[in-house]
């Protein structure tokens, strides 16, 4: 499986800037956002601001690291672990 993260600076509007672009076999399936310490209780996490396809979730999840947020894009990918 071809997957990978590319890290890029998003210009969300909010101090949430830091993020990642989720790509799998050459498309990009996701766009993930650092939460700043604007969120307090979720500060650090990270958040699917929009995912393609069969990743995009009407109900984004939070993550606790990327490797979560790799898990959870492999299984809706279909792909599991």
């Amino acid at each position: 499986m071809n997957f990978w993260f590319q890290p890029v600076q998003v210009a969300t509007g909010s101090p949430d800037q830091e993020s990642q672009l989720v790509f799998h076999d050459g498309f990009l399936v996701a766009v993930l956002v650092r939460l700043s310490s604007f969120h307090e209780v979720g500060t650090g996490k990270w958040f699917l601001e929009v995912g393609f396809g069969r990743v995009a979730d009407p109900n984004p999840p939070l993550f606790s690291d990327l490797e979560d947020a790799k898990i959870w894009i492999r299984q809706q990918l279909g792909e599991g672990h």
